[in-house]
C-alpha cells in the first residue's frame, strides 16, 4: 500500500472536523444567490434565451388577446358618445301614456309596464311629440331612420337611411359630414363612401330611388360611427321621412326624475347624465337590475378567467420544455455549484440559486412578450377593423390584467426551475467537483403511482361514461343536482389522470423500452439509455408532447363524431350549391297567385343576373298563421301525402326519444310540392330517366321517401285549413310510444283524425335523392287535376360551376334588392351540413406545429447535452452515421413516446362521451366515425417524420477532448 494510499485510509477512519462556515444573514444569502443566479443566466445565455422564448410566447399571446377583447369592450363613456355625439340625451316615442311605462336606465330595450316586462302592449295610441312634456324653449333635433332601395351599378340595392339633419356639428362622435356640404333642399342628399362605389357615383351625381323613379343630387358624403365602411347609407333633409322620429337634445341635460316622467307620458330616453350615473334600479319583480358598469366588470372578469384557463394549459407546456431546459443547464452548472457548496452554501442556498434564475428569466420574458403581445393586438386590430366604433371601442391596454400576467411570466419561470433546483439540492458535491456521473436509478414508487392513475383513469371514463347517460335521461333526478354534470367532468378528468400516470411512469416506461429497442442495434440501444439517464430532460419534452397530442385527439375524435352525428340529421332544402329563392308575403296575409308569380319573375331575374343558368319555379300550398277560425277562409282546403299507421309507428319505436325536425318543404303537414317536368333535376339533385318523366307527366309523383308508398302507391288526404290550425286533421308524424303511456300507467291511442275532405291514390316513382328537400313531387297538372291551390313559394337556379362566395354574395345582393312593401324575397345557397374540415385542418396543423416545436427543443437540449458523449464516440471510433442513427431513435422515442401517450389518454373522452350517447338513448354517436386513419397516421408520420428530420440534420464535428473518468 503506498504513502498516499494509506494516508487516504486513515483520513477516512478519522472523523472529520467540521469546519463550521461563518453564519450569514438570510437576506445576505439570498444576496448571494441572487449575484450568482443572474452571473449564470448571462453566462448559459444560449440556453436562458431558448427558456425566456418558451415563457415569451405565450405571454406575448395572452397580452395580445387582452387587448384585442378589451378594445371589444366599451366603457360607458364611449357608448354614450357612440349613441348621442355630443348631445345630451334623445327621447323616442315607445309607449302607451299613462298606463304604467317604465325603462331601465342604461338599457334601453329592457322596458315594460307596471309590474309587467313580457312585452304586451295596453291598447292606447302612443304619442307623437315630446315638447309638451320638455320645459318649453328645448332645443331639439329630429332624426328617423329606415331603409331605401336605390338603384346601383349593377341592380337595386337596399341601403339604411336616415331623414333629418344628421350633419349637425352637434353629433360630433355619431355622425361627420366628411366631405362636400349639407343637403339645402328636398331633393338633396348625403351618402356614405361605400354608397358612392355601390352606384359608381360622384359628389354632384345623382342617387335614384328604384320604387318611385325618384332622383336627388348627391351634395356630399357622411359617416356613421356604428356603420362598418363598406355599408351603404343615405341621409334626407325631411326629419319625418321614417315616420315618428326620434329627439335629439343638445343642450338639456336631463336626471333620472325626468326621465320617469318622460317613462309616465309614453317617451322612452336616453340620458348621457343617466348613463353615466346610473340610480339603483329594480325589476318589477324584484330582481336587482345589473347596470352597464356592473356588465363591463362582468366581461372584464370573464376575459380574465378566459385568459387563466388558456394560460394554464400553454404553463404546462412551457413548464414542461423549460424545466427540461433548466434540467441539461443546472447539470452543466453542477460544478460551479458545487465549488459553491465546498466554499459554505448550503442545500437551501443551491436551490434558491436555480430558483431565482427561473424567476429572473420569467421576468425578464414576461416584459418582453408584454411588449410584444401589446403590439400584436395593435397590429390586429388595426388590420381587422372595419371602421365600426362598435366593433373597436378603442385602443384598451388593460393594465391589471397585463399585470397579472406579468405575475404569471414570473411564476411560470420559477416552477420551470422547481425540479431542476431540486435536483441540484440533493446533489453530490464531492462528486460533482471530481466529475463523475453514475447511472440514475429508476425507483418503484413513481412506476407503481403512476400504473395505479392509469388504471383508474380508465375506469373513470368508462364508468362516467355510462353514468353520464343515465342522468341524461333520468327524470327523478333534480336537474341542478350536482349529479347531472359530476360525471362529464370525470369523462374529461379520468383520461388526464391517465395521462399523468404515463407521465409518473415515464423514466420506468422509457427503460422498458430501452430493453426492446436494445435489440435493433447499438445507435437504438444508446438513444433509448440516454433517455433513461436523461429523464429529467426526456420525461418533461415528451410530457409536453403527449398535452398537445391529447387534445388534438380529443378534439378530433369528439369533433368528428358530432359533425357526423348532426350530418346524419341534416336536412336539406336543395342540393348542394343550388341557390334557393324563398317568396314571402310582406303583410299577414297569404301570398296570391298573381303576387307570387310576379315575385318569382324577380327572384329569377335576380338568380340570372347572378350568374344562375337555369332556374325553376316550384309552388306550394299556403299556410295560415291565424288567431281564431274566423280569420281563415271556410274554404281553405290542404293536401298532403299521408304516412301508413304502421310505418309511423316503426319509426316512433326505432328513434325513441330522439324528437324530429323538418324543412318546409318536407313537414308531413304539408309535403307536397308541385315541381314542372323540367325542373326535376335541379330541384332534386339527380337524373331521372325518360320512362319516369313521362310516368310524371301523366299523373304519377316523384316520392323520396319510401315509408309513404304502399303497393307503389301513395295516399293523399285533404283536410280544411282550419282542420290543420286549430284541430282535426291528422298528425302524420312518427309515433313515439313514450307518447302514449300516462304518467299512472294508461295507455291509450293518439286521437283519430277527422274525416278527410277527399282522399286520392296516385302511382308513386320511388327517387333515391337524399341532398332534395322535397318529400313527394308533382307536376302542375296533376295538382290541377286534385284541385290544389298552390302558388309559386321557391325558385331553384343551377349554376354552371359551384358557386364561389362572390357568387354567393352577389346573389344575396341582388335578391334582398328584390323585395318589395308586397313581398319578400330572401336567398341562399344550400352548403349542406357542416364540414369537420374547416376546424380540422387547422387544428392538425396547429398540433403538429406544437409537437415539432417541442421536439425540437427536446432534441436539441439532447444534441446540446451529447457533445461530450459524441466526442467520446469519435474518439472511439464511432462514425458519422452512428451519430445520426443516434439522433434518428432519440426523435423517435421522444416524439413516439409523447403521441403515444396523448394519443392513448385523448381516445379516451370520445369513448365516454360515445358510451354516454349509447346509454341516453339519443341520436347514438358512433365510434366508426372517428377517423381512425387520420389519427393513426398522426401517432406514426409524425414521430417518424421528427426523427427523420433529426437524422438529416448532421451532428456537429465533435471536440476530442479529454472526459473524466466515471467513478
Amino acid at each position: 500500500m503506498t504513502e498516499v494510499q494509506e494516508r487516504r485510509r486513515t483520513d477516512a477512519a478519522t472523523p472529520a472536523t467540521r469546519v463550521q462556515p461563518p453564519k450569514r444573514s438570510r437576506t445576505a444569502r439570498m444576496r448571494v444567490s441572487a449575484r450568482i443566479a443572474r452571473r449564470q443566466v448571462r453566462r448559459t445565455w444560449v440556453s436562458s434565451l431558448l427558456i425566456m422564448t418558451l415563457i415569451a410566447l405565450p405571454i406575448a399571446g395572452m397580452a395580445g388577446v387582452a387587448v384585442y377583447v378589451a378594445s371589444m369592450i366599451g366603457t360607458t363613456e364611449e357608448r354614450a358618445d357612440v349613441e348621442l355625439g355630443r348631445m345630451q340625451a334623445w327621447v323616442q316615442s315607445a309607449g302607451v301614456p299613462d298606463e304604467g311605462f317604465w325603462q331601465a336606465p342604461d338599457n334601453m330595450w329592457m322596458t315594460g309596464y307596471g309590474t309587467d316586462y313580457s312585452g304586451e302592449i295596453p291598447d292606447g295610441e302612443f304619442p307623437t311629440d315630446p315638447t309638451s312634456v320638455l320645459p318649453a324653449g328645448t332645443q331639439t333635433v329630429a332624426i328617423s331612420q329606415g331603409e331605401v332601395r336605390i338603384e346601383t351599378a349593377e341592380g337595386i340595392g337596399l341601403v339604411s337611411a336616415w331623414g333629418g339633419a344628421v350633419w349637425d356639428e352637434r353629433f360630433e362622435g355619431k355622425f361627420a359630414l366628411v366631405d362636400g356640404r349639407a343637403p339645402a333642399a328636398s331633393d338633396e342628399v348625403l351618402v356614405t363612401a361605400a354608397t358612392l362605389d355601390r352606384i359608381d357615383g360622384r359628389i354632384g351625381g345623382e342617387l335614384v330611388l328604384s320604387k318611385s323613379g325618384e332622383s336627388y343630387t348627391i351634395t356630399g358624403t357622411f359617416d356613421d360611427a356604428a356603420m362598418p365602411h363598406d355599408r351603404s347609407g343615405v341621409a334626407f333633409v325631411d326629419a319625418d321621412r321614417f315616420g315618428t322620429p326620434t329627439w335629439y337634445l343638445p343642450e338639456l341635460s336631463l336626471d333620472w326624475p325626468a326621465v320617469q316622467e318622460l317613462n309616465e307620458a309614453g317617451f322612452l330616453a336616453y340620458s348621457r347624465e343617466v348613463v353615466l350615473d346610473p340610480p339603483a334600479f329594480s325589476l318589477p319583480d324584484g330582481t336587482e337590475y345589473v347596470n352597464s358598469a356592473a356588465q363591463q366588470l362582468y366581461s372584464v372578469l370573464a376575459l380574465a378567467a378566459g385568459l387563466g384557463a388558456g394560460g394554464v394549459a400553454a404553463a404546462y407546456m412551457v413548464v414542461m420544455l423549460a424545466g427540461a431546459a433548466f434540467a441539461v443547464s443546472a447539470r452543466r452548472q453542477q460544478r460551479a455549484l458545487a465549488i459553491a457548496a465546498s466554499v459554505g452554501a448550503d442545500a437551501k442556498d443551491l436551490r434558491r440559486t436555480v430558483l431565482l434564475q427561473g424567476t429572473v428569466l420569467g421576468l425578464i420574458a414576461g416584459g418582453v412578450g408584454l411588449a410584444a403581445g401589446v403590439g400584436l393586438g395593435a397590429l390586429v386590430l388595426a388590420l381587422t377593423d372595419n371602421g365600426s366604433a362598435t366593433m373597436f371601442w378603442g385602443f384598451h391596454v388593460p393594465w391589471l390584467l397585463l399585470v397579472g400576467i406579468l405575475v404569471f411570466a414570473v411564476l411560470v419561470g420559477t416552477a420551470s426551475a422547481l425540479v431542476p433546483a431540486r435536483g441540484v439540492g440533493r446533489s453530490d458535491t464531492i462528486s460533482a467537483l471530481r466529475g463523475a456521473r453514475r447511472p440514475q436509478k429508476v425507483t418503484a414508487a413513481r412506476p407503481l403511482w403512476g400504473s395505479l392513475l392509469i388504471l383508474v383513469g380508465v375506469a373513470i371514463t368508462i364508468v362516467c361514461g355510462i353514468a353520464a347517460g343515465a342522468v341524461t335521461v333520468s327524470t327523478t333526478l333534480p336537474y341542478g343536482s350536482p349529479l347531472r354534470w359530476l360525471p362529464f367532468v370525470g369523462i374529461i378528468g379520468g383520461p388526464i389522470l391517465a395521462q399523468i400516470g404515463i407521465i409518473l411512469s415515464g423514466r420506468w416506461l422509457l427503460w422498458l423500452a430501452s430493453r426492446l429497442l436494445s435489440r435493433f442495434g447499438i445507435a437504438a440501444r444508446m438513444a433509448s439509455r440516454d433517455a433513461v439517464a436523461n429523464g429529467a430532460r426526456t420525461v418533461p419534452a415528451f410530457a409536453a408532447i403527449g398535452a398537445t397530442v391529447f387534445v388534438g385527439v380529443f378534439a378530433i375524435g369528439l369533433g368528428v363524431m358530432t359533425v357526423e352525428q348532426s350530418a346524419r340529421s341534416y336536412v336539406y332544402s336543395a342540393p348542394v350549391g343550388t341557390a334557393i329563392a324563398t317568396l314571402y308575403p310582406a303583410a299577414e296575409d297569404p301570398l296570391d297567385a298573381e303576387t307570387a308569380a310576379t315575385a318569382a319573375d324577380a327572384a329569377r331575374d335576380a338568380m340570372v343576373a347572378a350568374g344562375v343558368i337555369e332556374t325553376t319555379t316550384a309552388l306550394r300550398q299556403e299556410e295560415y298563421w291565424a288567431d281564431s277560425v274566423s280569420d281563415i277562409p271556410a274554404d281553405a282546403v290542404r293536401a298532403t301525402a299521408l304516412m301508413p299507421e304502421r310505418v309511423l309507428r316503426e319509426r316512433g319505436e326505432d328513434a325513441a326519444g330522439m324528437g324530429w325536425s323538418w324543412g318546409e318543404l318536407n313537414s308531413p303537414h304539408n309535403n307536397l310540392t308541385v315541381v314542372p317536368a323540367d325542373g326535376l333535376e335541379t330541384v332534386l339533385g339527380v337524373t331521372v330517366s325518360a320512362e319516369e318523366r313521362a310516368a310524371y307527366e301523366d299523373g304519377a309523383v316523384v316520392v323520396l321517401d319510401a315509408g309513404y308508398v304502399t303497393d307503389d302507391t301513395i295516399t293523399v288526404g285533404a283536410w280544411t285549413e282550419r282542420q290543420w290550425v286549430f284541430g282535426g286533421a291528422p298528425d302524420n308524424m312518427p309515433i313515439d310510444p313514450a307518447t302514449l303511456v300516462g304518467d299512472d300507467g294508461t295507455v291509450f291511442e293518439p286521437e283519430p283524425a277527422e274525416d278527410a275532405a277527399w282522399e286520392r291514390r296516385l302511382d308513386a316513382i320511388v327517387v333515391d335523392a337524399p341532398e332534395s328537400g322535397v318529400t313527394v313531387a308533382l307536376s302542375p297538372e296533376t295538382a290541377a287535376d286534385l284541385g290544389l291551390t298552390a302558388v309559386d313559394r321557391y325558385v331553384f337556379g343551377r349554376f354552371a360551376e359551384p358557386p364561389t362566395q362572390d357568387d354567393m354574395d352577389r346573389l344575396y345582393a341582388l335578391a334582398d334588392g328584390a323585395s318589395t312593401d308586397e313581398y319578400g324575397v330572401s336567398s341562399w345557397v344550400e352548403s349542406g351540413p357542416s364540414g369537420a374540415e374547416s376546424w380540422l385542418i387547422p387544428l392538425l396543423i396547429g398540433v403538429a406545429v406544437l409537437v415539432v416545436g417541442a421536439s425540437a427543443v427536446a432534441l436539441g437540449l439532447a444534441r446540446f447535452e451529447r457533445r461530450p458523449d459524441d466526442a467520446t464516440l469519435a474518439a472511439v471510433g464511432g462514425t458519422r452515421g452512428l451519430r445520426r442513427r443516434i439522433g434518428f431513435w432519440q426523435g423517435l422515442v421522444i416524439a413516439g413516446f409523447g403521441t403515444f401517450a396523448g394519443a392513448t389518454a385523448g381516445i379516451l373522452p370520445p369513448i365516454g362521451f360515445w358510451l354516454q350517447s349509447q346509454t341516453a338513448g339519443q341520436r347514438a354517436m358512433d365510434l366508426a366515425d372517428i377517423p381512425w386513419w387520420l389519427l393513426g397516421t398522426l401517432v406514426v408520420a409524425l414521430p417518424l417524420g421528427i426523427a427523420a428530420v433529426n437524422w438529416l440534420v448532421p451532428p456537429r464535428t465533435p471536440a476530442l477532448t479529454r472526459r473524466n473518468v466515471i467513478a
